[in-house]
């Protein structure tokens, strides 16, 4: 399959919002709701049109995937450090495990990259991320807001010794929290 990664415009919106309700529908821990967290991050502070990236089949100009990366702030002692979160990547169930989420993750870290952000912040399988370089954000003293699995909450430097002296606990927007 020949597929593109590109920056989500408003036409892509429908079609996002059914990836993601289809990706997670049959999702153990979703609350099935994730389709309506996108929205709320599309219209709060901690949106970044740069790094909500859509994965298109070219043979039929279907998007397939997508991918989002939004403001959240690592808060320690005196200090507070910016950060991005990777929340929600999703996949249409008919083209998962075919290379569309690791190649969404891929472009959206090197784009965050380019953007001069300097660590990545998510939740997610222990078994997938670390493939990306993700490392369990404990090991620099970073903490989740709410109780989660120690190996599932993991962190990712993008540009050397970026989670240096950041230990603190992360702060999502409110996006994450409204009902």
């Amino acid at each position: 399959m020949h597929m593109i990664i590109r920056k989500e415009e408003a036409k892509d919106y429908e079609a996002v919002k059914k990836i993601v309700q289809r990706a997670f529908e049959s999702m153990e821990f979703s609350d099935k709701k994730e389709h309506e967290l996108v929205a709320r991050i599309r219209t709060s502070e901690a949106f970044i049109p740069e790094l909500s990236l859509v994965a298109i089949n070219k043979e039929n100009d279907e998007v397939i995937g997508h991918i989002l990366f939004s403001k959240i702030k690592i808060v320690g002692e005196g200090k507070t450090a910016e950060s991005l979160a990777l929340a929600p990547v999703s996949v249409l169930p008919q083209y998962q495990n075919q290379g569309v989420g690791r190649r969404l993750i891929e472009e959206g870290i090197q784009v965050a990259k380019e953007l001069g952000y300097g660590s990545v912040i998510v939740l997610g399988h222990p078994e997938y991320y670390p493939k990306f370089g993700f490392k369990k954000a404990s090991l620099w003293g970073i903490k989740a807001p709410f109780e989660v699995p120690d190996d599932a909450f993991m962190a990712l430097e993008l540009s050397v010794n970026s989670l240096k002296d950041q230990s603190g606990v992360v702060e999502y927007s409110v996006a994450f929290f409204e009902a």
